[in-house]
């Protein structure tokens, strides 16, 4: 995989010394995005139940200015695998979305692409539930041009196979990892979603080339729409101690959120703005069009936050 989806890797190579510095992203083997649920920054960065989330904040990267889009879930996974909403303002399972997405834009460049859903009882399941997984949290699964292709629709896959596509060295250049309902925190505790993060994580962290962004959906509160939520980029190609600085810039396709991370990237094109009034939308891309800027203010109370978990 070369130089593709900017958004999720300008961190890679940034430290905070160098804030007037462009630096090229390198290329990469694979990008990994991990989402979780419905915490603030400051319940988990800090959290002595979160050793291994502090942990990778101190070694690795941090965005310290990321924010959910609105809530409830389903609108922020939709905004993060294309960069709008499109509309959809609840939880809803029956409804579909016609529009161009990540995997889309993937394909198209030739590179291969995965979700990874804990609980999904089998490849390409479109149900709205089963047990613990809940299709809110698997955002491939809505756009038509995916749920009704088979073939593409069997790249949604059960968690257990990305352990299995690893050791066989079968990795796709994209993955999307989608704890469960316990394990994603939304019905657990922060402890229980720290160690699940450290038993998947732990052995991608030895692929060479990779970067791995942990994310959360969305936080409890309504400051910039959806909370400002936990975000760290860690991995074999993120440089030890990185983090966004003032003048940082992740160079993405359309602003359809308010220093919100897309990792739709500038070469899919320009699908629709998000219209939804929840998410101050319109206002962020009038004011920053072209890209998305993540600042630094909190930094340094974040990283002494981490340091006393």
């Amino acid at each position: 995989m070369r130089y593709f989806i900017a958004a999720a890797v300008v961190s890679l190579t940034v430290a905070a010394p160098a804030a007037s510095v462009v630096v090229p992203v390198p290329p990469l083997d694979h990008v990994v995005v991990v989402v979780f649920e419905n915490k603030e920054t400051s319940s988990v960065l800090g959290n002595r139940a979160a050793p291994t989330f502090n942990g990778y904040a101190r070694r690795y990267a941090m965005l310290t200015r990321y924010y959910g889009v609105t809530h409830p879930s389903l609108p922020n996974y939709l905004a993060l695998v294309s960069g709008s909403t499109h509309g959809i303002t609840s939880d809803c399972t029956a409804c579909t979305v016609a529009a161009s997405n990540l995997a889309d834009t993937l394909e198209a460049a030739g590179k291969t692409w995965k979700t990874y859903a804990e609980g999904l009882p089998s490849p390409g399941f479109l149900g709205g539930s089963y047990r613990r997984y809940a299709k809110k949290h698997n955002p491939f699964a809505y756009f038509q041009d995916i749920a009704g292709n088979p073939s593409r629709r069997a790249n949604i896959v059960p968690l257990a196979r990305l352990a299995m596509d690893r050791r066989a060295g079968s990795l796709p250049d994209f993955s999307l990892v989608v704890p469960d309902l316990c394990h994603s925190m939304h019905d657990c505790s922060v402890a229980v979603g720290d160690a699940w993060l450290r038993r998947t994580v732990a052995p991608l962290l030895r692929l060479p080339r990779t970067a791995i962004l942990v994310l959360f959906d969305e936080g409890s509160t309504a400051l910039r729409g959806g909370g400002h939520t936990p975000a760290l980029v860690v991995g074999t190609a993120v440089r030890p101690g990185s983090a966004f600085t003032r003048r940082s810039r992740i160079t993405t396709g359309p602003c359809v959120r308010s220093s919100r991370l897309s990792v739709f990237p500038r070469s899919a094109g320009r699908p629709e703005r998000d219209r939804s009034r929840a998410s101050g939308a319109s206002a962020a891309c009038r004011e920053r069009p072209g890209g998305l800027e993540f600042h630094q203010a909190d930094a340094d109370r974040t990283r002494r936050s981490a340091r006393r978990a």
